[in-house]
């Protein structure tokens, strides 16, 4: 009888971890993290602390301690490296990651994020909205002014029910991490030499209806990162998961593809 070498194990498709705009939660991932999951993936929509159920906790507002946190959560979970998608805040939680845990990182998807600093100007609106946002008498108008202004033209008058979601999402979050997300991203450093110093696949995704991240600074992202592309959706705004779930869903496989490609991974999966 011919003897046979067992066949090696099916190498598994790479982790994905999806991180939320501020004033949603990881629910804002829904379309994208059921496609995923199909493909074959182990996929992540973790709630940063303060939404959702995570409790915000007594640490000072600092991207840092929530970057910790999603370490913890990788371990917790065992994932070595993942592939972060983060959108808004999202998107400067993985970028603080990427900082402290280079070697973690297997790929990124940046969704509407500076890699730049904030301005003073912008630093000190971010912290008059921290303010603001914390007293009863002022955060219903607060949150009814600034919410629409994630949202494209496009969507708000073609799907006032995602406004309508977008609104009520806002009005339940915690004011106390509002405000504590806020602190923590107008404090943050610039990332661009951290971005210049990622080795791995890289997409970034923006809206061309977003009011709140310039054209210019999605592409300075994109051009930051060694093997960044960028994708421009033309009737998004600054939730694109949520605007253009399909168009997000295709530009994350094209990109997990990729990053699986590199790794030696077979990619028949499901197209998406």
């Amino acid at each position: 009888m011919t003897a046979h070498r067992p066949l090696p194990p099916t190498p598994r498709r790479t982790p994905v971890v999806l991180l939320h705009a501020l004033s949603l939660n990881a629910s804002m991932w829904e379309a994208q993290e059921h496609a995923l999951r199909t493909r074959g993936h182990q996929v992540l929509a973790v709630d940063q602390r303060g939404f959702g159920e995570v409790p915000l906790g007594d640490s000072p507002p600092c991207l840092d301690a929530v970057a910790d946190d999603l370490a913890r959560t990788l371990d917790e979970h065992g994932m070595d490296r993942a592939v972060l998608a983060g959108s808004s805040m999202g998107g400067y939680t993985a970028m603080a990651f990427l900082r402290r845990f280079p070697d973690r990182v297997a790929g990124l998807a940046l969704l509407s994020a500076r890699a730049t600093a904030d301005s003073p100007e912008d630093a000190a609106h971010r912290l008059q909205f921290a303010e603001l946002v914390q007293d009863p008498a002022r955060r219903p108008a607060l949150v009814e002014h600034v919410t629409p202004l994630l949202l494209g033209d496009t969507t708000r008058t073609e799907r006032p029910e995602l406004l309508d979601r977008v609104l009520a999402d806002a009005h339940a979050a915690d004011p106390a991490a509002l405000a504590w997300a806020q602190r923590a991203i107008a404090a943050r450093p610039d990332s661009t030499d951290v971005l210049r110093g990622a080795q791995v696949p890289a997409v970034v995704i923006a809206g061309a209806q977003d009011a709140l991240v310039a054209p210019q600074d999605s592409r300075h992202v994109a051009d930051s990162l060694p093997q960044g592309r960028l994708i421009t959706l033309a009737d998004a705004g600054h939730l694109q998961p949520l605007e253009a779930p399909e168009e997000v869903t295709r530009a994350l496989c094209g990109l997990l593809d990729e990053v699986d490609a590199t790794a030696g991974v077979g990619t028949g999966a499901p197209a998406c």
